[in-house]
């Protein structure tokens, strides 16, 4: 079984930093694509940022610039740091990686966690 644990959320002013983390827990062989999504009230989810096994980055519009995806292959984990940080990153954020685990490949999803920007 795998599981995605994510922490780092919070409440911060507009302009603030925040860094999320997302770290995969299991019988673990590697970790293909991992994403952050977002979902504000009312919104669908979107992605935010994703990275793969590679190292190949792509962001949201909305992101580019101010987020930074990573992720440490060693731990399983992955980050999304956000600078500057606007009202409108206001959503539950997610984690999602494409697991090979001793099961076979595993589409996982972290618990959310809740970003607040305050103006």
């Amino acid at each position: 079984q795998v599981q995605l644990v994510v922490s780092g959320g919070g409440l911060v002013q507009a302009g603030g930093s925040l860094r999320l983390s997302c770290a995969a827990i299991g019988s673990i062989f590697s970790i293909n694509f991992m994403g952050w999504y977002r979902q504000a009230p009312g919104k669908q989810r979107e992605l935010v940022a994703g990275v793969t096994s590679g190292g190949t980055t792509n962001y949201a519009d909305s992101a580019k610039g101010r987020f930074t995806i990573s992720r440490d292959n060693a731990k399983n984990t992955g980050y999304l740091q956000m600078n500057s940080l606007k009202p409108e990153d206001t959503a539950v954020y997610y984690c999602n990686a494409v697991v090979h685990s001793s099961y076979g490949p595993v589409n996982s999803w972290g618990q959310g966690t809740q970003v607040t920007v305050s103006s």
